[in-house]
């Protein structure tokens, strides 16, 4: 008695090259995202406007904005605190939309190591 395999499973030759054209096209589709994201700028703020912190996708602080009414020597936990607090949350900005834009060319499938 010959096994059948489900619809869409094995189908020969033509079948696995299909896939490796279609993940291969993946694959170029999240590189091309990743590189525009890379390229991207994302900014924070923290303490109602008072410090901004701009990052690219890379994950690279390219500027740092205090405002000078926060800066204040007696005071320099607080402005440590939305320092870290802008700097986290441009973080978790550039970890979302990576996140969101690579799911649309994966359509929800995870790939490891690839972003």
């Amino acid at each position: 008695m010959k096994a059948r395999l489900p619809k869409g499973m094995g189908g020969g030759p033509g079948n696995m090259n299909s896939m490796i054209r279609q993940a291969q096209k993946m694959q170029e589709e999240m590189e091309a995202v990743q590189n525009e994201l890379n390229e991207s700028e994302f900014k924070a703020a923290a303490g109602g406007g008072a410090v901004e912190v701009v990052m690219n996708g890379k994950r690279e602080v390219l500027s740092v904005t205090i405002k000078p009414e926060v800066v204040d020597p007696e005071d320099v936990e607080m402005l440590q605190d939305l320092l870290i607090a802008a700097t986290n949350e441009v973080l978790r900005t550039i970890e979302t939309t990576t996140s969101q834009r690579m799911e649309k060319v994966t359509g929800g499938l995870n790939v490891p190591g690839m972003f």
